[in-house]
């Protein structure tokens, strides 16, 4: 059985004023739309509610006093869930699911929970790592509210606030041939083994410099993280690619590594804060988002150099 709560309201009306027509007055509706409302009501529910008095208006049935009790108790239920939406969304608390690419997450994300934590202390940041494509799925999916991401391939659904540029550049290993130099041009290290960060759309973009600098690379290696490609270049394996330098020079299990600027001219990449068009954000999506414009506008990430 399906009815409404405009069903429910019309009948309690009818119920209380004994008239159909003071039920009208009271509701501001129409006297057949309430008629119509209790058929339905009696229909689906499989029970008589009122008894028709000619000319005397109604009264209810054994069964249309217990219904009304009921209904009663829904409607008050209906209104302390409204009450309780508006207060939520009213302030900045309660839980929020965020997404973070899973490149920047480690140099974002940390400073953006702790200083939001501050600020807000009754909401709650929840954040996950992917690639762009998962990501890109869980927004739309419902499952995060919005996602700290690069403009790669952005949707046309999606809205993206661009915050800052991030130019790419190359690092290697200590005892590289170029590990004295500040810069380097792809062409040079186009013959050396070159270890491909391998996610979605990520390797794309990627493979995309070798093609604005004319030259083809010698992939000697594809991965799905950042950290073994970095520590395989420690080793001197070869050299890698990304837009995020941190500031820890180090790999995972305690190697250095020389960060390079690209001499070539190619695009960089920006990161924002993308979220769904149309969707209607609740004040701590709002906040959150205001944080990082505050904390990462115009600014290098928290991690980075």
């Amino acid at each position: 059985m399906r009815f409404t709560l405009k069903q429910i309201s019309y009948f309690v009306a009818t119920a209380e004023t004994g008239s159909i027509t003071l039920a009208s007055e009271r509701v501001h509706i129409s006297q057949p739309s309430i008629s119509s409302a209790i058929s339905a009501l009696e229909d689906g529910f499989g029970i008589q509610l009122f008894i028709r008095h000619h000319a005397q208006g109604l009264s209810l049935t054994a069964e249309g006093q217990r219904f009304l009790r009921e209904a009663k108790a829904l409607l008050l239920q209906a209104e302390e869930l409204q009450n309780a939406a508006s207060v939520i969304s009213a302030r900045v608390a309660g839980p929020l699911d965020i997404g973070c690419l899973s490149t920047l997450f480690p140099l974002a994300i940390p400073e953006l929970l702790s200083v939001f934590k501050k600020q807000h202390e009754t909401a709650r940041v929840n954040a996950i790592a992917g690639n762009q494509t998962e990501l890109f799925e869980a927004l739309r999916a419902g499952r995060i509210s919005l996602l700290l991401t690069y403009d790669m391939n952005i949707p046309p659904d999606f809205d993206f606030l661009s915050l800052a540029p991030l130019p790419p550049y190359a690092f290697v290993g200590t005892e590289h041939p170029f590990a004295r130099r500040r810069s380097v041009a792809l062409r040079e290290l186009a013959e050396d083994n070159f270890l491909l960060l391998d996610l979605p759309i990520s390797r794309d973009y990627f493979l995309s410099l070798f093609r604005q600098a004319g030259v083809n690379p010698n992939i000697a290696g594809r991965y799905g993280y950042i950290d073994v490609i970095r520590s395989l270049v420690a080793r001197g394996e070869g050299y890698g690619l990304a837009n995020a330098q941190p500031k820890n020079l180090s790999t995972l299990d305690g190697r250095k590594l020389v960060y390079l600027t690209l001499e070539d001219r190619l695009t960089p990449l920006h990161y924002g804060i993308t979220t769904l068009k149309g969707l209607r954000r609740m004040p701590t999506a709002e906040a959150f988002i205001a944080l990082c414009r505050e904390l990462l506008l115009d600014k290098p990430l928290p991690g980075t150099r």
